[in-house]
């Protein structure tokens, strides 16, 4: 894409080295200025910084810009680590790197994403964008727009990430090829047995214009393979209670350590083709794909129910229990599980559209037609072995086991246990399980927009506009295995291991010291199952169908989601008090029809019979649509007063929203009855509801920019403040009047034969008593040509981010309920980089750091945690080769940052996982 600074940069100069080549007898004038000429040209760090800068300054309303300039110009894994480097964004690391964002302290699921102009949908569960699913290389140029305009697409609250990928008729050359290559080295491998350390990035990208540069073509491939290794203490939360010197203390439920392994493969293509067979008309294509699989393993222990094991010698911290001697008599719960679990993820995203624009003098009228699809698996499998007194003899029942653990806060504790976990005469294969979880999201939309040119002072154009989109999100769970957890299943009895299906593995790094355990192959794991069906005769998937389970059926279903949305807006062009004044005001009106279909329990055979796909009839459901349809009215302003050439002045008001998580628009339910001498109550949980609202806001932003003279850069002083008026919150009514809200129940509870009465209702709800985010973003960035010699070439762009809230909520997973702020927001964020480039070499490191927040940590269960503050650190450097080969070397994670989570207080620990440093070394080629 052609940089606006480019067509900017150094008039001066350029125009004295033209005039110099001309003459001939100023040779050496001219000598001299070529070389003075080549010393300020803008390239690699710098020329992307430079050019997000200028797309800054020339944005029509608040915004961050990452201009790439060209295909495979960005050097990041994904375009989330890009993003990251920007004001007020911060990313969520999954296995060590970015991949959802948050935008100014609120989370991904406030954050809208587009590309191309288009709405994308997700590869998860909810509205929140996996950014990594986006290679950087096939990524020209990505936009965080903080405020809004009545032209964009309505759905974010945080704000909106616009992503763009080539024009092929704005490259400056007719013909571009670029190939990229990189090897890549995780220094963690070797601590992961049978884990890969070696991997690779390939790029290979052409841009292209023909018939008088009026047809042109752009078409990019990137390809990631990766190996991941970590490892990974996780403590579980304190849902248990005890007593230790006559006080009641909270337990932990228990925690496990792993190791992790396994590879990760995405291959990114994008398409285009551009014609304008004249000044009047364009016609573009486009097409986005990519594939991400993430083959991934956890192995090691999972302590469960510490509380129901003898708790002795216990360390008590702020009323918990973080240390103890627990012992069992392998008659109840508390067990430590062998665990080998399959966490691999299988994603797709497929993103396309058609756009024909023509104008006339001061008409122009576009109109788009576009689809986007994205597919997400995750398997969740694994296995589960215990201790038994005779692994070959499960009826010897369960061995006795004492284990001892102290927790050491953000550090992993210790863990060693009194029996050995490797022994095959003693541990014995209790289940054998897969629990996959299946999505698809589709999206149509078609859009018809139109711009007309004033000339009459105040209002320069108008613009109006209608998009119609219908979009549709499924899901499924199954479930299908054999045995139980605790080995109590009646028929499916615990398997003796055999020596060829395993692997004796130590635990390295800082978990080094934690007893041995078997590494247990899925495959040969799931023949035993087999084996042991087929000589008992038993249907595998009888007893442990989908239908054996009913959160498979409650996390099943389909939400659909029609939205008509037209806009006016006027663009600025004008004088105030003898001061320049641009930008924009309009107005968007969003009509939204939402629906969901799914099931409803009423339990014991009171439903209508179903049948799923292996033939199983059920008739515990009813088969439910509900929804409700809604209209919003978003206006909105930008105001940019350009008080002198190189200082502005940016007011923005708007109100925006964002739709509910669509996995929580989900209608039925479960149920359960809770037994009673002479009446029943009937329970439901589920925690969705395809009722809710969306999330809304009234913001405010100001934001002072001056633009440097003399060099490129600019410092920018902003304030924010978004009054959020609602938010999606999970609640217990009890008791719920389920006839008042039209639920029909059960007469009788069909075990005891008593009338049934209101129970507990779980769901969500708009809780509109929310309250307000605030902050201030100082952001400075500066190339330092005045420097004398080699230092000329020297850069820094750095930022500063506060916000703080009112918002809050009540948690127990400390044990006691403590208040915690809105998840996602770390009140400090600061952001710099350091470049370099002077002739032929470039270079740059890059810190980020966000101070503590509330988020989401993955265990056995998703749990809200504190997540320690973190400063994750990256450098990169190349040097440009004559022969046009440019060699380059990346390192991220510099310093090996881990992931750190606690409950409460430091002392409850919650998740520390080490990524390890990914070294890359490889070359670019351009002709």
């Amino acid at each position: 894409m052609m940089s606006l600074t480019n067509n900017r940069f150094r008039p001066a100069l350029l125009s004295a080295a033209i005039a110099a080549a001309a003459s001939a007898s100023m040779g050496a004038f001219a000598q001299e200025q070529d070389e003075a000429l080549e010393e300020v040209v803008v390239t690699g760090i710098r020329s992307s910084i430079v050019d997000s800068v200028s797309a800054k300054r020339n944005s029509d309303v608040v915004a961050e810009v990452v201009d790439a300039g060209d295909l495979a110009s960005l050097p990041d894994s994904s375009i989330a680590d890009a993003l990251t480097r920007l004001p007020g964004v911060t990313a969520v690391r999954t296995g060590g790197q970015a991949s959802g964002l948050n935008i100014r302290g609120m989370d991904g699921g406030f954050v809208f994403a587009s590309l191309n102009g288009r709405e994308q949908v997700t590869t998860g569960g909810s509205r929140a964008i996996e950014f990594d699913q986006y290679p950087s290389e096939l990524i020209s140029q990505a936009t965080v727009y903080k405020s809004p305009k009545a032209s964009l697409i309505e759905g974010g609250v945080a704000g909106t990430v616009e992503l763009k990928t080539a024009n092929p008729l704005d490259n400056a050359q007719d013909h571009t090829f670029h190939v990229s290559t990189r090897g890549m080295i995780n220094d963690r491998g070797n601590e992961i047995d049978d884990a890969d350390k070696i991997g690779h990035r390939f790029t290979a990208s052409y841009q292209g214009k023909f018939a008088d540069d009026t047809l042109g073509v752009a078409l990019g491939y990137a390809r990631l393979y990766q190996p991941s290794a970590s490892s990974q203490f996780v403590g579980f939360q304190y849902n248990g209670s005890g007593v230790v010197d006559g006080e009641s203390v909270a337990v932990s439920e228990g925690f496990e350590a792993q190791v992790r392994g396994g590879e990760e493969t995405r291959d990114g293509f994008m398409g285009a083709i551009q014609w304008e067979p004249n000044e009047n008309l364009s016609v573009q294509g486009d097409v986005f794909h990519s594939k991400f699989d993430s083959e991934n393993y956890a192995r090691g222990f999972r302590v469960k129910t510490l509380q129901n094991g003898t708790l002795s010698n216990e360390t008590v911290n702020n009323g918990a229990v973080t240390g103890a001697t627990v012992s069992g008599d392998g008659s109840g719960s508390f067990a430590v599980f062998n665990i080998n679990d399959n966490d691999s993820r299988y994603t797709e995203v497929l993103s396309g559209g058609i756009n024909v624009t023509w104008n006339q003098g001061p008409l122009t009228l576009s109109s788009d037609i576009s689809y986007s699809e994205a597919d997400g698996e995750f398997v969740n499998g694994g296995t589960r072995a215990i201790l038994y007194n005779d692994a070959s003899n499960p009826s010897s029942g369960r061995a006795p086991e004492t284990i001892h653990y102290l927790l050491n806060g953000l550090n992993p504790g210790s863990f060693t246990a009194d029996q050995s976990y490797t022994d095959l005469n003693t541990i014995a294969l209790t289940e054998v399980g897969m629990w996959p979880y299946i999505n698809n999201n589709e999206l149509n939309a078609y859009k018809f927009d139109m711009k007309y040119e004033l000339d009459m002072g105040f209002v320069s154009s108008v613009e109006a506009g209608v998009r119609y989109s219908e979009r549709e999100f499924s899901a499924q769970r199954q479930q299908a295995g054999y045995g139980s957890e605790f080995g109590g299943h009646p028929t499916e009895l615990p398997i003796q291991l055999t020596a060829d299906m395993v692997d004796v593995t130590s635990f390295g790094g800082e978990l080094s010291g934690y007893p041995d355990f078997l590494a247990i192959d899925f495959d040969d794991a799931v023949a035993l199952v087999n084996a042991a069906n087929a000589a008992a005769g038993r249907d595998p998937f009888e007893a442990t169908s989908n239908w054996g389970n009913n959160w498979t059926m409650i996390q099943s279903g389909k939400v659909n989601e029609d939205v008509l949305a037209a806009y006016f807006q006027a663009n600025i062009e004008s004088e105030l008090f003898g001061v320049s004044v641009t930008g924009n005001m309009g107005v968007r009106v969003v009509d939204t029809e939402q629906y969901s279909t799914g099931l409803f329990q009423l339990g014991d055979g009171l439903g209508t019979p179903i049948a799923d796909e292996r033939g199983v009839i059920n008739s515990d459901y009813i088969v439910t649509r509900v929804g409700q349809e809604y209209t919003d009215y978003l206006p909105s302003a930008n105001l940019n007063f350009h008080l002198t050439d190189h200082d502005q002045l940016r007011f923005a008001l708007a109100k925006v929203m964002s739709r509910p998580p669509i996995d929580k628009l989900k209608s039925g339910g479960g149920s359960w009855f809770d037994d009673g001498a002479t009446e029943d109550r009937f329970n439901v949980w589920g925690n969705t509801s395809p009722l809710l609202d969306p999330m809304y806001a009234n913001q405010l932003d100001i934001s002072y920019e001056h633009y440097f003279e003399e060099t490129e850069g600019a410092i920018v002083a902003a304030f924010f403040y978004k009054d959020i008026e609602s938010l999606v919150t999970d609640i217990t009514i009890d008791p719920f009047d389920f006839a008042a809200a039209g639920i029909d129940i059960p007469e009788r509870n069909p075990r005891t034969g008593n009338p049934s009465i209101n129970g507990q209702y779980q769901t969500a709800y708009n809780n509109e008593d929310a309250g307000y985010i605030r902050g201030i973003e100082l952001a400075y960035t500066q190339t330092f040509e005045f420097l004398p010699g080699i230092w000329s070439g020297l850069g820094l762009t750095t930022s500063y981010s506060y916000t703080e809230s009112e918002i809050d909520a009540e948690t127990g997973l400390s044990g006691e309920s403590i208040t915690i702020p809105m998840p996602g927001l770390s009140k400090n964020v600061f952001n710099t980089t350091v470049f370099y480039d002077y002739d032929s070499f470039s270079t740059r490191v890059s810190a980020r750091y966000r101070d503590s927040y509330v988020g989401q940590q993955l265990a056995v269960d998703s749990q809200l945690a504190f997540f320690d503050s973190e400063t994750v650190v990256d450098y990169q450097a190349s040097y440009q080769l004559e022969n046009g080969v440019e060699i380059v070397f990346q390192v991220n994670n510099l310093t090996d940052e881990p992931n750190k989570t606690y409950f409460g207080n430091e002392a409850q620990t919650g998740t520390i996982q080490y990524f390890g440093r990914q070294y890359f070394l490889g070359a670019n080629y351009t002709f």
